[in-house]
């Protein structure tokens, strides 16, 4: 990940833990702003579309789900099974880790990996307050993780992904620490067409508009780097596009031009499905 880039990215989330720490409220990139106080830059778009049932937010700390800055419930679409492991990419404060730890027990265990010393403190204080044994968060980036070849069943991420300037090596190192078999079931942002065909105003206005559209790739895209990683059964499942909440919210509308081209290269949030073939090494 380009520094600059991440540098940006550290700061806006360490900002939203730091709300949740403080007891202030969260300012996330990913909610509704009637409901989460955001900043400016990032405005009135549900993420998440609804993911999180009651059922699986009962019993959760609330600064978990208060914290949660994804694009969808990735938790939802893994099929996790009691005693595998998972690796949440991008873990925050740990809504997704503190799920696929309950869904794993007994026998089976939960890491989440993030960047942000602020997020990563506020998991800490997640899951203590959860009392749940068979989780761990890491320090590190999602472009490197610190996890040996091969020690994971399932690699999820919440919206993540697309912050990164090196998809490739995220994906390639997802590949690595997966077991033969293994599964990759991520939420993330794509756009459906050729990016290469919005205007360089309204790409740079969708940039500025929320962190998490920021580098998003096209679905197409997406497949293309799965497949030459070495996954297989991949799929993209697309949940919500959001074309209208970004002419609406952007400032494009006026431009009937730049409206006409959103519409036709709309952003979505989607479901993003692979497999490790089983007896395959990086």
């Amino acid at each position: 990940m380009g520094e600059d880039v991440r540098e940006r990215v550290k700061e806006r989330y360490a900002g939203a833990a730091l709300t949740v720490l403080e007891g202030t409220e969260p300012a996330s990139c990913c909610g509704s702003a009637g409901e989460r106080g955001l900043d400016s830059e990032a405005v009135g778009v549900d993420w998440t579309g609804g993911g999180y049932s009651a059922e699986e937010l009962e019993g959760l700390p609330e600064a978990a789900g208060a914290a949660s800055l994804g694009c969808g419930n990735p938790t939802a679409l893994a099929t996790l099974c009691p005693g595998e492991v998972v690796l949440d990419l991008g873990s925050g404060g740990g809504i997704d880790v503190l799920l696929s730890a309950r869904r794993v027990s007994p026998g089976g265990k939960a890491y989440g990996l993030d960047m942000t010393d602020e997020m990563l403190e506020l998991a800490e204080k997640n899951k203590a307050e959860a009392g749940d044994e068979n989780v761990e968060f890491l320090k590190g980036h999602i472009e490197d993780v610190p996890l040996p070849e091969g020690h994971v069943d399932v690699v999820i991420s919440n919206c993540v992904i697309n912050l990164s300037t090196d998809k490739p090596k995220v994906i390639s190192e997802a590949f690595r620490v997966l077991k033969p078999g293994g599964r990759f079931a991520v939420s993330d942002m794509v756009f459906l067409g050729d990016k290469g065909r919005l205007p360089d105003e309204l790409v740079s206005s969708m940039e500025a508009w929320s962190g998490c559209v920021s580098g998003a790739l096209e679905k197409d895209e997406y497949e293309r780097l799965l497949l030459e990683a070495g996954f297989e059964d991949v799929s993209i499942e697309v949940t919500h596009t959001y074309e209208q909440e970004f002419a609406a919210e952007s400032g494009c509308c006026g431009d009937t031009a730049a409206t006409t081209a959103a519409a036709e290269v709309p952003l979505a949030s989607a479901f993003i499905r692979s497999r490790k073939p089983a007896g395959r090494t990086p």
